[in-house]
């Protein structure tokens, strides 16, 4: 992620009437980087991915994809970037080849180079199988790994992906995830998505929290966790009020939550042993917290992003994995 930023954004502001849905944003994104635009529907986040692909005109600010302005040099930027909408734009009634091949023409591939990029794109998602295959009978997952492809077939220096999988359960998804990191890795190409997905935001190396248009927190997954608070370890003991006053003794901070004493530690892990004996065998269970991006959120915005109608977890063993 060395070199010059591949998207760079200095005071963007975009409005709509009296209504402001991109307000003053500035942010870089390194060449390679996966970068991730966390908030909930309505936040922003799409109405800044049009801007920085010029399907939306700033109402004022810069910004710059690829190096070039997304005002002064439109066709370079589209020339230099692929783009997955929220909503399906293949046709469903061509092969998953057909629609490829239609895509390549109308993006300058060259013929000679034709055959053999489709049939690489189609391998790195996981459909050359499928090539023949009309799109009318993929599933939602196929056909979003088939826009990734498609998205992908012209070599762009930047891939946006605008909620991706939205509507797709937790395996589909993951196996989405799995293609695009692929893709980053053996392409060199730099990730740009939103999401309202917790654990979809984890797979970046940086996440922007926007909100009501701003962008009011950016680091890492782990930089914005830390900053959400300390690690704990949740205690049920046989006198919780006495437990409280031997560990507030011995130094350590002590609240409640959820019925269980919480005392705060900075590495939970280690000092669980600690706390344990300190206890003298009252304790009846104990669980380690660690901060969450949900923790995240609600530490910046002071409430919770999730639709309880819509979230759904990753499976467990895919949130360790980026």
């Amino acid at each position: 992620m060395d070199g010059a930023p591949a998207i760079r954004v200095h005071d963007l502001v975009k409005t709509f009437g009296e209504v402001t849905a991109v307000d003053r944003l500035s942010f870089d994104v390194a060449t390679g980087e996966v970068f991730a635009f966390l908030g909930p529907n309505g936040a922003g986040k799409s109405t800044a991915i049009n801007v920085l692909c010029t399907l939306a005109s700033p109402t004022s600010g810069t910004a710059s994809v690829g190096g070039f302005d997304v005002v002064a040099d439109p066709h370079e930027v589209r020339a230099h970037i692929g783009l997955v909408f929220q909503e399906t734009t293949l046709d469903k009634q061509l092969t998953a080849e057909e629609n490829l091949r239609f895509h390549a023409v109308l993006y300058g591939v060259p013929r000679a180079q034709r055959a053999a990029r489709i049939a690489h794109v189609l391998e790195l998602v996981g459909l050359s199988a499928r090539r023949k295959d009309l799109v009318a009978t993929f599933s939602g997952g196929m056909g979003r790994r088939l826009e990734i492809a498609r998205a992908m077939l012209h070599t762009p220096a930047v891939l946006f992906l605008d909620e991706p999988t939205i509507g797709l359960d937790p395996q589909t998804r993951s196996v989405m995830w799995e293609d695009i990191l692929t893709l980053r890795r053996e392409e060199g190409v730099t990730v740009f998505l939103t999401t309202h997905y917790m654990d979809e935001a984890e797979v970046a190396d940086r996440i922007g929290i926007i909100d009501h248009g701003r962008l009011i927190a950016l680091g890492t997954p782990e930089e914005l966790k830390a900053a959400a608070g300390a690690e704990s370890i949740l205690l049920h003991t046989a006198d919780d009020a006495a437990a409280r006053l031997t560990l507030e003794a011995s130094g350590y901070r002590c609240t409640t939550d959820g019925g269980r004493l919480a005392v705060e530690a900075a590495h939970a892990a280690t000092a669980l042993p600690a706390v344990i004996a300190l206890l003298d065998g009252s304790v009846l269970s104990a669980q380690i917290h660690e901060p969450s991006l949900d923790d995240m959120f609600l530490h910046y915005t002071g409430r919770q992003i999730r639709d309880q109608s819509e979230q759904q977890a990753f499976p467990p063993a895919w949130r360790s994995r980026r």
